[in-house]
């Protein structure tokens, strides 16, 4: 994964939960859209109700060059802004603010830019603009990496499962006609023949997919696995140092509950005398702690994620191109392009500078709602665990976009 370190001196899937608040997260996600959990902050105002940028309101922002990015900073975007280009100039952005035929020119530029001069890439080719009131809120994911293997041994007893055959898409039987508007409900075919909801996480945890050959791994520990699921991927490591990469393939169908939510509103997370923190750390303490509880907390999260084995480079985010660490964030689409650069100025100054829209998630809704990509790692973990930043953000677009908008 690369790393910035002029920007780690100040400072993407870490600690999925905003350190304040809670929770898992943020995710963006590396998991694709409809798996991620929720993120948990102490809640703002409620998002426009406005489908898409446009619609929401954009006006011109303030010149690049007067950001104060460094150099540094400015080549980690180009070179995610380089990897994002086979895919922005082929995909229709849903936000409005652009059209394909406004990433051809920076694009056939970024392929042959020199780093040494990144900076002034940025500068010479994009503007800025601001959603709505720019009113930035920041989370964090990375890529966890947990004790695994391929073949089950002792001490690694808990299951990795690949797609099973029999989750399919179909509506019930009693579902009348008129009701079948868009795409099925996820679920198997009982032994009635109807169509039922597929095994909840409980039910998977006891066994129900047990012996149909589906395990791709064994990992060792059920509450690190629990949360490389709400991550989306990561890496397994075995005693010998061998890495296996696994990356989201499906999910059961069955409803997320951010259990970060629950323990809050039990009162378990806080500042207080036996609270824990509100962080996926803390989270992470208390199921130890509390064996049983812990698990029936577990349990309530009925969504279940099945895996494959990732070759090559990666992860991959829901933009198809790897996203990379300090460099790669997730987006709502419908408000910022995919591979456009984002700006970000928060209250969390290792989260500043240029990034790059490659990912989405579940939990990130709305305009200015960012999730930062940490990469793996134990670092990682504690930066995107604890990340919870608000600030402002501005969106870079070509230039010329903003005239053919009419937005003065």
């Amino acid at each position: 994964m690369q790393v910035r370190g002029a920007r780690m001196l100040r400072r993407t899937a870490g600690a999925l939960l905003a350190a304040p608040l809670l929770v898992l997260g943020a995710c963006s996600t590396i998991i694709p859209p409809g798996a991620e959990p929720e993120p948990e902050p102490t809640p703002l105002p409620s998002p426009p109700a406005a489908p898409t940028a446009l619609l929401t309101g954009v006006e011109r922002g303030p010149g690049i060059s007067s950001l104060g990015f460094t150099l540094a900073d400015a080549q980690g975007a180009l070179a995610s802004f380089v990897e994002s280009c086979p895919v922005i100039l082929k995909r229709e952005d849903k936000s409005g603010l652009t059209r394909l035929d406004d990433w051809t020119q920076p694009c056939r530029l970024a392929s042959t830019w020199p780093m040494e001069r990144a900076d002034r890439f940025f500068t010479e080719n994009f503007e800025t603009a601001r959603v709505g009131e720019g009113e930035a809120f920041a989370t964090g994911y990375f890529e966890p990496q947990i004790a695994g293997v391929r073949e089950r041994q002792p001490g690694y007893d808990v299951p990795v499962y690949a797609m099973p055959s029999d989750l399919v898409r179909a509506w019930p039987k009693d579902t009348p006609a008129e009701e079948r508007d868009g795409r099925a409900p996820l679920g198997r075919i009982d032994e009635n023949g109807d169509h039922v909801p597929y095994y909840d996480r409980g039910e998977i945890v006891d066994g129900a997919l047990a012996g149909r050959g589906l395990e791709i791994a064994w990992a060792r520990d059920e509450v690190e696995f629990f949360f490389l699921q709400i991550q989306g991927s990561g890496q397994l490591i075995g005693p010998n140092g061998e890495v296996m990469r696994i990356g989201y393939a499906g999910q059961n169908g069955r409803g997320y509950t951010g259990i970060g939510r629950v323990m809050r509103d039990q009162g378990l997370l806080g500042d207080g005398p036996g609270q824990y923190p509100g962080s996926m750390q803390g989270i992470m303490r208390y199921i130890r702690e509390n064996p049983e509880d812990g698990d029936a907390l577990m349990r309530m999260n009925q969504s279940w994620i099945f895996f494959r084995e990732l070759v090559g480079d990666g992860p991959l985010g829901s933009l198809g191109v790897p996203v990379r660490r300090e460099s790669s964030v997730a987006v709502d689409p419908n408000f910022v392009p995919y591979g456009a650069p984002v700006w970000l100025a928060l209250d969390r100054p290792e989260a500043n500078g240029l990034w790059v829209a490659q990912d989405t998630g579940g939990a990130i809704k709305g305009a200015n709602r960012f999730d930062t990509f940490w990469g793996a790692g134990v670092d990682s973990r504690e930066i995107a665990g604890g990340m919870s930043g608000r600030g402002q953000a501005l969106i870079l677009l070509p230039k010329g976009a903003l005239d053919r908008l009419g937005v003065n």
